[in-house]
């Protein structure tokens, strides 16, 4: 458990999370995550030994956030070709299990293109599966690159937005190590600010219905010793109006061509508060969000989870489930709840995207497909 209270020694960082790995026990290949819906009480790992067991993670987020999601793509692939699987039923079965974050498909169909190129060549089925796992720890490579590529560039953003340091940032939902291969996406820009020390006051919404700010970050911001404060999602409105937020920092799950974003529900009310306050907006994600396949926001899928998210308590960290696997109600037995995984933000609202390969502002259409076509990971199927 961490100590929310404690404060890192100057200089300290701690050890690198082991969010998601692959294995090869005696009994099998598998991929082992770190069981997000365990944190932060627990660090537990859960191990995946096949593509459904993997499935069930990542519709249960044990597994989440987009880049981190596309290198679980990889690897179930990857898992799915050293069993001996089907290898395109698996990389469908990957794709299907959320369907907004484009990521995921994105993982599946890289690692199952390495595979089949494999066996067009004659390679057997250990070489073409050994190809297909060469793809997967790639892209888990590549993002871990993109990772620190986005998080100076959102610095340099940040010191020509905010000149001066003593920076004050508002995130929502997670984007740190749990989300990516390596230290994140926006929050991987405040966490370099911290070391930098401008970082006055990193403010965290909680993330509701399932706190993935709360549980999230929150526990990846005491781990690196952060000033940080935790806010319910209705606070945050109040911070603005009294001038408390310099910069909203948040990740995304799809960026549309015409540079829409997709991303945790809550998202695009803070993008409207930062409009009307003049706060600059900024989304931080890898090359690999983007899909220029999908036209605009209206054309992106968003997931609609359980309205038992809602309904009842399901934070193990408040409350474990009873016998019956329910948890305390919240709403009356019976009652509907509308439960969108994401919302959708028009561009005109963004002030900028930073990704690995440069920044887009204004965000356009434009913008977006020249930036596209400097990079190798432009998501097309």
């Amino acid at each position: 458990m961490v100590d929310q209270d404690a404060q890192s020694p100057v200089g300290f960082e701690p050890p690198t999370l082991s969010v998601l790995r692959w294995d090869e026990p005696p009994e099998g290949p598998a991929v082992v995550l770190l069981d997000q819906t365990r944190l932060p009480s627990e660090e537990v790992e859960l191990v995946c030994a096949d593509v459904p067991a993997l499935v069930r993670a990542i519709r249960s987020l044990a597994v989440r956030g987009a880049p981190l999601l596309g290198i679980a793509g990889g690897y179930g692939v990857a898992l799915a070709a050293a069993r001996g699987d089907d290898v395109a039923q698996a990389a469908e079965l990957l794709e299907r299990a959320r369907p907004t974050a484009v990521n995921l498909g994105y993982g599946a169909r890289r690692v199952a293109r390495a595979h089949g190129a494999a066996v067009l060549k004659g390679a057997g089925p250990e070489a073409a599966s050994a190809a297909a796992l060469a793809e997967a720890r790639a892209l888990h490579r590549e993002d871990a690159e993109a990772s620190g590529r986005m998080a100076q560039y959102g610095l340099e953003l940040l010191a020509e937005l905010l000149p001066g340091g003593a920076h004050r940032l508002l995130t929502h939902c997670n984007t740190g190590a749990l989300v990516s291969g390596g230290e994140g996406t926006a929050f991987a820009v405040a966490l370099g600010a911290h070391r930098e020390g401008a970082l006055r006051r990193l403010w965290v919404d909680e993330t509701r219905p399932l706190l993935q700010g709360a549980r999230l970050t929150a526990y990846e911001a005491a781990r690196h010793g952060m000033p940080y404060s935790l806010l319910t999602d209705n606070a945050a409105g109040s911070l603005f109006a009294a001038g408390e937020v310099d910069a909203v920092l948040i990740g995304a799950d799809r960026i549309a061509a015409d540079g829409s974003v997709a991303n945790k529900v809550g998202s695009y009310p803070l993008a409207v508060l930062a409009k009307y306050h003049h706060v600059p907006f900024v989304v931080v994600a890898p090359t690999t969000t983007i899909d220029l396949e999908t036209a605009d926001g209206t054309s992106i899928v968003v997931e609609q989870r359980s309205a038992r998210e809602v309904t009842e308590i399901t934070s193990a960290r408040i409350v474990p489930a009873g016998d019956d696997g329910f948890r305390p109600a919240t709403a009356p037995w019976g009652a509907q709840a509308y439960n969108p995984a994401f919302d959708i933000t028009p561009p005109e609202l963004v002030t900028a995207i930073v990704t690995e390969e440069g920044i887009i502002s204004p965000v356009t259409g434009v913008g977006l497909a020249e930036l596209c076509a400097r990079s190798s990971q432009v998501t097309i199927s």
